[in-house]
């Protein structure tokens, strides 16, 4: 299985980015687990994106075992810029694409919504992420530390698949997708979704930000 997380990196993820590599290497670890569920053969990739002049859009990690993950850190990439959310979400897709596993989890990862996309609309994100769903790969969208995911309902991402994440619990709540991925990675195919449940909220204190709505 293959794993792609696409992580903001706008300069609005001052404050959660510590946080937030800290659960793309919590997310790592636990798909490399053998002890708890089932082990799987898994590789991540990690892009970061941002708007300097256009999109930026970097790989730090690109199809790394999760066995032997290189913990990623805030030396490597700090936040700025604005939020070219659509455009990224293509690139990303383009290198899953280009690699073509037989199973698939991409995981976004935002604090906030588009405002700086210039060469694709949302129907050309979805027409992308339509391509993905028909391979039976999986999509979920995180909002970190914000509920407004609206750009994942105009892509075709559903509810299920959309949770926002308290600051705080981001680790506890990647390492639990992750669990997931594991689970459907085993699966065969046409086996059950990876959704976010009732408990997945609860520990990510998703009515939290609700409230703050």
């Amino acid at each position: 299985m293959q794993a792609y997380i696409l992580l903001d990196r706008s300069g609005s993820m001052q404050s959660l980015w510590v946080e937030a590599l800290s659960s793309v290497n919590a997310f790592a670890k636990e798909l490399a687990n053998k002890k708890d569920g089932p082990a799987v053969d898994s590789h991540v990739t990690l892009a970061i994106f941002d708007e300097q002049a256009g999109l930026q859009f970097d790989v730090l990690r690109r199809k790394q075992p999760a066995l032997h993950w290189e913990t990623v850190t805030d030396k490597e990439a700090t936040p700025r810029g604005m939020t070219p959310l659509l455009d990224a979400m293509v690139r990303l897709i383009a290198l899953a694409e280009s690699d073509n596993p037989d199973k698939a989890v991409i995981v976004v990862m935002t604090d906030g919504q588009e405002n700086a996309s210039r060469e694709v609309k949302r129907e050309g994100v979805k027409a992308a992420l339509d391509r993905v769903k028909a391979k039976g790969w999986e999509v979920v969208f995180l909002g970190a530390n914000f509920d407004n995911i609206s750009d994942a309902d105009s892509v075709g991402v559903g509810g299920s698949k959309q949770m926002a994440m308290s600051a705080g619990t981001m680790n506890e709540s990647m390492s639990r997708l992750a669990k997931k991925a594991r689970s459907y990675a085993s699966m065969a195919p046409g086996a059950a979704p990876i959704e976010f449940d009732q408990e997945d909220r609860a520990v990510a204190k998703e009515a939290n930000i609700k409230n703050k709505a």
